[in-house]
């Protein structure tokens, strides 16, 4: 995942979805705009669950030449042939997963607020750190990634960086010229028509 000139669309599964609908919707918005990766992020453990959202996503991935990735399952990653995973524990897992996937998958790592785990992440070798969420919410702590911490990490640090959680159209105006990609899930799924409020949200990009 390369550092793109303009932020590219990251798109992020909801936790749980229908294998006999989900698919064909993800695959909707694929042919309808260009995205850059995709996150399988299911709540459950149940590796046939995963296994079997894996392949079905993967089919409408790759047919469109797009990554797919997977939360945190690092040793599920070959077995299904995904291109890479998500971590969500910061830097901890992240030089494990270079060494078990090898240079050549995508390991990215979600470091919350903190400058620190991002960089942490980034010398431990991950292709992006993702912060967020982008405004407070009402879940844990309250905490968030402030827009100043993505104008200095685009200032300093090469390694590309993933705004995601909680974004409107407001937010994505002001982090787009501080973000390389916008991790979009529930922004998106919880939409009636998800292609069409993809459309709204990348006007907002200017």
């Amino acid at each position: 995942m390369d550092t793109p000139e303009q932020p590219q669309i990251y798109l992020i599964t909801p936790e749980t979805f229908e294998l006999s609908s989900f698919p064909d919707t993800l695959a909707a918005v694929l042919d309808a705009h260009d995205i850059a990766c995709v996150r399988l992020a299911l709540a459950t453990r149940d590796e046939d669950r995963i296994a079997r959202a894996a392949d079905a996503l993967r089919e409408v991935t790759h047919a469109r030449d797009v990554a797919l990735v997977i939360s945190d399952h690092t040793l599920m990653v070959e077995r299904l042939g995904l291109d890479g995973v998500h971590l969500s524990d910061a830097a901890r897992s992240v030089r494990h997963a270079r060494k078990e996937l090898g240079p050549d998958a995508i390991v990215g790592a979600f470091c919350g607020p903190s400058r620190h785990d991002g960089m942490s992440a980034g010398e431990a070798g991950a292709d992006y750190v993702s912060f967020g969420p982008v405004r407070p919410g009402t879940l844990d702590d309250g905490s968030f990634a402030e827009v100043d911490l993505f104008e200095w990490w685009s200032e300093v640090i090469e390694v590309p960086v993933v705004a995601e959680g909680l974004l409107d159209e407001a937010m994505i105006t002001r982090l787009a010229p501080h973000t390389d990609f916008f991790g979009l899930g529930d922004e998106l799924w919880k939409s009636d028509a998800p292609a069409a409020e993809l459309t709204k949200l990348l006007k907002a990009m200017g």
